[in-house]
């Protein structure tokens, strides 16, 4: 059973701004709270199939790397990616210009790779993905306000 969490966040700069502190791969682990380290393992850091090693932390200690890659690529508007390993399925960011910035809307859709609990795998982990979403878009916001000139 997929597991389908959206959020958003308004971050006070140009929406070409918002998607180049995106797809700065490497500084991701910036933000994304429960990313230890991004790192880029194609040629490619451009456009559909980039591909990602993503190492994970659970509870603050590096767990597994999830290989990622990109499927979509729409700048400054649209990047949707699959995601491989312990969480399969798919994720999307959108952007779109507001007055005062952007409005970042972050969908995933995926599913726990452990067929013992099925289902209520989906149902556990749903609450515990939308808390990590959350915070790395608090992080995201952040990290867009410490980088620009004078942003609250």
């Amino acid at each position: 059973m997929k597991t389908r969490v959206v959020t958003s966040v308004e971050l006070p700069c140009p929406i070409e701004e918002a998607w180049a502190v995106l797809v700065a791969w490497e500084r991701q682990a910036g933000w994304l709270l429960d990313a230890d380290r991004v790192q880029v393992v194609s040629s490619a850091r451009e456009g559909v199939g980039v591909r990602l090693a993503v190492r994970t932390r659970l509870f603050g200690v590096p767990a597994f790397t999830e290989p990622i890659e990109v499927t979509g690529w729409e700048p400054p508007h649209r990047l949707t990616i699959r995601h491989g390993g312990p969480v399969a399925g798919e994720g999307a960011w959108e952007l779109a210009a507001v007055p005062g910035g952007t409005r970042f809307t972050w969908t995933e859709e995926v599913e726990l790779a452990v067929p013992v609990l099925g289902g209520a795998a989906g149902r556990i982990y749903a609450p515990l993905l939308r808390v990590l979403m959350r915070r790395a878009l608090a992080g995201l916001r952040a990290s867009v306000i410490a980088s620009g000139p004078d942003r609250r």
